[in-house]
């Protein structure tokens, strides 16, 4: 399949391809969004944070791979599990073809970490992770410039699906709060309260007004989500490497 015309020659939004050997994970790093959220970490580092050395500044040119050359840094690896991570991989129109390809050629799992503006098809994906930014639209659009209409009802439809659903959101001190978080966990709740949720502690970008959360103030978020949610976790945002992340592209 991989001969077909048109799709191996071209190039998709993959810039990036890193690799952790002891969870035969592969996370595939895609450059573009359709949101334009002022505390994006891409703004401040775009090769994945894991790494022992991810010198290359957010500014830097990217340069985009074909899908050929995806492929093929996958068959060096033989992944189990392939995330698909941002930027945003729905902006990709080869996306469908390469969960496909990944499916047909390595029996890997699909995972698929999206803002849920678009949804794509979701054939060959298995799991989905959404970034859910803000509960209040106004809130929503004056951080990442688009109405989260659209977000909401695709979370729905996602829980309807027969794919795997978990979600994120980042606590932002004085911005997007601990009561912004709790709404955000209430609404997930109203869809689903056994969807697994991950609170983020807000990584600085550059421009941006706003602090790092303390530890205490993560655990207050996960406390006030798990008023409305069972599965509820939190990240500090002392990024450890667990274990080892190697860069292949």
């Amino acid at each position: 399949m991989f001969r077909e015309k048109g799709v191996t020659s071209s190039a998709t939004n993959i810039y990036h391809i890193t690799h952790s050997p002891s969870n035969e994970t592969v996370s595939l790093y895609f450059g573009g969004c359709n949101f334009d959220c002022r505390g994006c970490t891409r703004k401040k580092m775009v090769l994945d944070l894991h790494l022992e050395r991810r010198s290359v500044p957010a500014k830097k040119q990217l340069h985009f791979l074909t899908f050929k050359k995806v492929i093929d840094a996958l068959k060096k690896v033989e992944p189990k599990r392939v995330l698909f991570l941002g930027g945003e991989p729905t902006v990709d129109l080869k996306l469908a073809d390469l969960a496909k390809s990944i499916h047909n050629e390595f029996r890997a799992c699909n995972v698929l970490f999206t803002n849920a503006f678009v949804l794509p098809s979701l054939e060959d994906i298995d799991e989905v992770c959404v970034g859910l930014k803000a509960l209040d639209n106004r809130l929503h659009l004056d951080y990442t410039g688009k109405s989260n209409r659209r977000v909401l009802e695709n979370f729905v439809t996602l829980h309807r699906s027969n794919v795997k659903l978990r979600s994120e959101s980042i606590l932002i001190p004085g911005y997007i709060d601990c009561e912004e978080i709790g709404r955000i966990a209430k609404f997930i709740a109203s869809v689903d309260p056994d969807i697994p949720h991950i609170i983020d502690a807000y990584i600085p970008a550059p421009g941006t007004p706003w602090r790092r959360p303390t530890p205490r103030e993560v655990d207050k978020a996960v406390k006030a989500a798990r008023k409305y949610l069972n599965n509820v976790s939190g990240r500090k945002g002392n990024i450890k490497r667990r274990y080892e992340v190697i860069k292949i592209v």
